[in-house]
């Protein structure tokens, strides 16, 4: 991982040097422990500040749609798609994007290192990552744990590790093994509810939503200019975070990124109470693949979903 950072420092240099790109996005250290914030610099000088790690979790493709002139973007799998799908609605010009790719092999979610070790973070030492094994060490001691145990659970069934479009590859391209049931728990304990059960369920969850938005801000497919929540005529939610309103909002929400959404998992990771929103989304994910055979981002040429009828469609989804 070592030299694959180096390469992209390298690369990004020679892209401002050479005038390719007025601007790189990237990944920097965080200022906290095991984390990584977004760089965006025009200073070639600033490259020497670009890691690749496994904690490198933004989508960094939500800043495409703020930024004027050509851009380098250091880009996992499932940020790649959701810049393809940004090119097939007209949000991104493709030529003037230069995309590094990252070949992906998962994302470690330290709230998972937290229950499996039953230490804070700021108490671990070191987080280490050899095959399929992760190494953690903390007050003196060392603990090993399969991968799969401690990384996000969209990453365990990723189906996309090496990013769908690029101009530059740092590494081999990866094969996808997506394992899709643990990258599904959390929905197969909904699909065991009743309808009742996945209700008070939700209640529950979204009776703790602040309405901060950070859901909504973090998604590289809610690029609307104007959000409905924001319309007051007609006002279609109120802006007191009632549960009511809130899930109004996120059914709302999930309908609008319907055919774009990569299950990235920026949604979930960016709610400040936890609630499950990819939940919602992998739901939503996978009701497109089912009825429509759509997975977003995997194709640029494609025609975005929402803007596709075909006169021969059975339309039994809508009974």
């Amino acid at each position: 991982m070592k030299e694959m950072e180096q390469r992209l420092q390298k690369e990004a240099r020679a892209l401002l040097e050479q005038g390719k790109v007025d601007y790189i996005i990237g990944f920097e250290p965080g200022s906290l422990k095991f984390t990584t914030t977004p760089l965006i610099t025009k200073d070639k000088e600033d490259v020497e500040r670009l890691v690749i790690n496994p904690f490198i979790v933004n989508n960094l493709s939500v800043f495409l749609t703020e930024l004027q002139g050509r851009v380098g973007i250091v880009v996992k799998g499932c940020d790649s798609r959701s810049i393809v799908s940004l090119i097939q609605d007209n949000k991104v010009v493709r030529e003037d994007v230069v995309i590094i790719g990252i070949p992906c092999t998962g994302l470690i979610d330290l709230s998972k290192v937290e229950l499996v070790t039953g230490k804070d973070r700021d108490e671990l030492d070191d987080i280490a990552w050899q095959g399929d094994k992760i190494t953690v060490r903390f007050d003196g001691e060392e603990k090993v744990f399969p991968t799969e145990e401690v990384l996000f659970d969209n990453c365990l069934g990723c189906e996309c590790p090496t990013p769908q479009e690029y101009d530059i590859l740092l590494g081999e391209p990866r094969p996808a093994a997506p394992n899709l049931t643990a990258s599904r728990k959390n929905l197969e304990k909904l699909d065991g509810m009743s309808s009742e059960e996945r209700w008070d369920f939700w209640k529950n969850e979204f009776s703790r939503c602040i309405r901060c938005y950070a859901c909504r801000n973090v998604c590289p497919a809610c690029f609307c200019k104007r959000c409905f929540v924001e319309e007051s005529e007609p006002q279609w939610v109120l802006p007191v975070p009632r549960w009511q309103d809130n899930l109004i909002f996120q059914v709302i929400r999930n309908i609008h990124v319907a055919g774009r959404c990569t299950d990235c998992g920026e949604c979930e990771r960016a709610c400040p109470v936890n609630i499950p929103l990819r939940s919602l989304s992998k739901r939503m994910y996978e009701l497109v693949d089912e009825l429509f055979q759509f997975k977003a981002g995997m194709d640029k040429d494609a025609v975005p979903l929402m803007t596709h009828y075909e006169l021969e469609e059975a339309e039994d989804f809508i009974r």
